[in-house]
């Protein structure tokens, strides 16, 4: 072969490379879940429509609840702390009013992003997994954008850090 053939086909097995890993990742997304979760988008306390893809590319814990839900409110301290402590990315999406997500928010100190979510996202989780709809129910994304884990119910400190640790490294 010449030296341009060589360099014509580096570039098209390059270009397949590239198209293929695209690819590969969509299709992961897709079947696990992921797709749909990051193309939602919920309003901020300010009111601002955020898409979940914004996390994209980092290890994110999507977090459904409501400021009714007692298990809800017994893990959040813990995905508060967790956040800080271990650098991860924590998103609540709270099923519930803005006033009412922003109140607790301020009252349990909570620092890491809050989005509020209607009714709709009732039907977002029982997509993902959770078919009874129930609450708390977390999702972990890795960076690539996978599911690395779903959770219907609270988490414990240990079970939040066995789930994180490999992600993280």
């Amino acid at each position: 072969m010449q030296r341009r053939e060589l360099l014509v086909l580096s570039a098209a097995g390059a270009a397949a490379l590239a198209a293929g890993g695209i690819v590969g990742a969509v299709a992961i997304q897709a079947t696990s879940g992921a797709g749909k979760l990051l193309s939602a988008s919920f309003s901020d306390l300010s009111g601002q429509p955020r898409r979940l893809s914004e996390w994209r590319g980092r290890v994110v814990l999507f977090n459904f609840w409501a400021t009714w839900c007692a298990p809800c409110r017994e893990e959040m301290p813990l995905l508060n702390s967790a956040a800080q402590k271990y650098g991860f990315s924590a998103v609540g999406i709270g099923i519930d009013s803005a006033a009412k997500i922003r109140e607790f928010a301020t009252n349990y100190g909570i620092r890491y992003e809050m989005l509020v979510a209607g009714v709709e996202a009732i039907q977002l989780m029982k997509d993902l997994g959770n078919a009874s709809g129930g609450l708390p129910f977390t999702l972990v994304l890795d960076r690539p954008g996978r599911v690395a884990r779903r959770k219907l119910g609270p988490l414990s400190e240990a079970e939040l850090v066995g789930i994180l640790a490999p992600l993280l490294r």
